[in-house]
């Protein structure tokens, strides 16, 4: 089998590259590991920035984001029992979309198999060889049967525990990496949001936020140890320390059959360069934000925009430029958020070990930011994105 790009992962990266490339005439393979059932359910955050939005408006894939989609203009941050809104669209022009990750996901599956595009579903990566050569192969397991796809390049946008950057010699990479002394709990349940907009609860006790992925379906998270056990938080603790934390005047959260219950480590990753040779490293196979911040679905479109622009100036001029460029131009957007999502990660959370000084520094800290527009107009500004690369032309 052989292809011009192995995408391995069929993620939003993953997908959203091979869609972008097949508008511009270049040919890809991609290859998950999972069922496309499981990746179609695999649930994930679903905040969508502006620009993000838009972009999958332009290319096609944006109709059911939509329809189905909540347009928010604006968050809500809850402290001392107060309740601060910060209007987007006021600010700075600008919403994002509550639209879960896992439906962007099945938009562009149905998408690229509608245009006739491959991808593998079940297939596992084993290995990827020849990276400094101009002929990289990827082996992969499908159906039982050992197989091999030839390729010009390599994509790799499968996640922080794939393969892709693991075959990358440890020499040639700088990991920088900071994890966090706290989780979240998440749940989906079916409940109708509290809230029309997100709320992000700084307490005493920890931090909460209220979100939502529909009008019945509300998704809220609570602060925790990472190694927080599950059977220690039965649903109904789970509802009383929600409404402690969110607690404000006139708030009522109304409770329901929860259906899903997990607690998610909190990390900041970033992995250079995102290029070994052939290879090209994107999304959270390169790098990982706090959720706090809403930014990892996001970047990674960043990145695959980028990219897709590089490999259609290669084959449409031979012009090798942007691919040198690729992982300093991605990584100049990525620490950018990167800061972002600390700066909203330990702003809003609790540290175990937090001293008398520094709760009162956080209360202070969220006063000045609700305080003053200038910083509301930079959290609003960095919370509905960065502007993105333009779009590749299409053949």
């Amino acid at each position: 089998m052989r292809t011009q790009l192995a995408i391995v992962g069929a993620g939003p990266a993953g997908l959203l590259l091979s869609h972008l490339l097949h508008q511009s005439g270049i040919e890809s393979v991609v290859l998950e590991r999972h069922s496309r059932s499981y990746v179609e359910r695999r649930i994930r955050a679903g905040v969508i920035e502006h620009a993000a939005a838009e972009l999958l408006d332009r290319v096609g894939v944006g109709a059911r984001m939509r329809r189905e989609g909540l347009v928010h203009s604006g968050i809500n941050l809850r402290f001392a029992g107060r309740t601060h809104r910060v209007d987007f669209a006021e600010l700075v022009g600008r919403t994002v979309v509550v639209y879960g990750q896992q439906e962007v996901v099945k938009d562009l599956i149905a998408a690229r198999l509608q245009a006739g595009g491959t991808i593998l579903f079940e297939a596992e990566a084993t290995a990827i060889e020849g990276l400094a050569s101009d002929r990289p192969v990827v082996r992969f397991r499908h159906r039982g049967e050992e197989q091999v796809l030839a390729c010009d390049f390599v994509a790799g946008c499968d996640g922080f525990h794939g393969i892709a950057r693991a075959s990358i010699p440890e020499q040639a990479i700088t990991v920088y990496e900071r994890v966090y002394p706290y989780a979240w709990l998440g749940i989906l349940a079916v409940a109708r949001p509290a809230s029309q907009e997100l709320v992000y609860a700084h307490h005493e006790r920890g931090f909460a936020l209220l979100s939502m992925r529909s009008p019945t379906l509300s998704r809220l998270y609570l602060q925790c140890r990472p190694d927080e056990p599950l059977e220690e938080w039965p649903d109904e603790r789970i509802w009383d320390e929600l409404e402690t934390r969110l607690a404000a005047e006139d708030f009522r959260l109304e409770r329901g059959p929860i259906l899903q219950k997990g607690v998610t480590a909190m990390r900041s990753f970033v992995c250079e360069p995102m290029r070994f040779g052939r290879l090209f490293l994107a999304g959270d196979a390169a790098h990982i934000v706090p959720p706090t911040g809403a930014k990892g679905m996001n970047l990674a479109i960043g990145d695959v925009v980028m990219l897709a622009r590089a490999l259609v100036a290669y084959y449409r001029e031979g012009r090798e430029d942007l691919l040198d460029a690729y992982s300093a131009l991605c990584l100049s957007r990525i620490w950018k958020a990167q800061h972002f999502s600390w700066w909203m990660t330990t702003m809003l959370h609790r540290d175990t070990d937090t001293l008398p000084f520094d709760r009162k520094r956080q209360l202070g800290e969220l006063e000045a930011v609700t305080g003053s527009r200038a910083a509301l107009t930079w959290l609003a500004e960095n919370y509905t994105g960065l502007s993105l690369p333009p779009l590749p032309e299409r053949s």
